[in-house]
């Protein structure tokens, strides 16, 4: 176990269980839910992050929110030094997994965003794809999200067009207990330039859940100093 760039507690292999930080009750929904099925996702990369990443210098990236970890080892393949969070150590198991066949290396933290520990401003990337982020009074998480961005760096946040604005289901999903781009963007001041704020279509995944999301709203911001 190492100390990255980042300041937080790393490992090239998931975390035990008894080593993540965050609310238990987060981790259990999750390891839940992915413990459901042996593939949850479709494996493949975001489309809206390869698109967006295209024409930047690879760097420093926090993936926020990896799941099994398909960004993850593209963002590695693609030469960039990845920091891949999640609370899920079902989920990370995986990831870890995909990122040893690929030969990649990526540090791992097991932990929530917001109990995290990053360093301020310590990434030129900082991408959160339909991130479940929970929000809160003082905005923790976006403003998290915000911190992590170095000067000059890129934060993209993705998510499901219309999700903010549905009632809520009766699997207890309730948009307003959650972040959504709106929220990040409202945080911006002086120091961010908007480089993207548009919903568009989504290149959609074949298999793997949320495959019938149909567009995207995709916020990239520069930190300008």
């Amino acid at each position: 176990m190492t100390h990255d760039n980042a300041g937080s507690t790393v490992s090239r292999t998931p975390l035990p269980a008894d080593g993540y930080v965050g609310d238990p009750e987060v981790r259990a929904e999750w390891d839940n839910r992915y413990a459901d099925r042996p593939q949850l996702w479709s494996g493949r990369p975001n489309g809206a992050l390869v698109a967006e990443v295209a024409g930047l210098t690879p760097g420093r990236v926090l993936d926020v929110g990896c799941g099994e970890g398909a960004d993850a080892v593209w963002l590695a393949r693609g030469g960039w030094d990845v920091t891949a969070l999640e609370v899920s150590g079902v989920a990370l198991e995986r990831a870890a997994g995909h990122a040893r066949d690929a030969g990649v290396a990526v540090r791992w933290i097991h932990a929530e965003l917001t109990e995290a520990e990053l360093v301020p401003g310590s990434f030129d990337l900082v991408s959160a794809q339909y991130p479940a982020l929970l929000r809160t009074p003082d905005a923790a998480a976006e403003r998290a999200l915000l911190a992590a961005v170095a000067p000059g760096g890129v934060l993209l946040v993705v998510h499901h067009a219309g999700m903010d604005t549905q009632h809520p289901h009766d699997s207890e999903f309730d948009p307003a207990d959650y972040v959504w781009p709106a929220m990040v963007a409202a945080l911006f001041d002086d120091d961010w330039e908007v480089e993207v704020d548009e919903q568009r279509p989504r290149p959609a995944p074949e298999g793997g859940a949320g495959a019938h999301h149909t567009d995207d709203v995709v916020l990239r911001a520069r930190r300008l100093h």
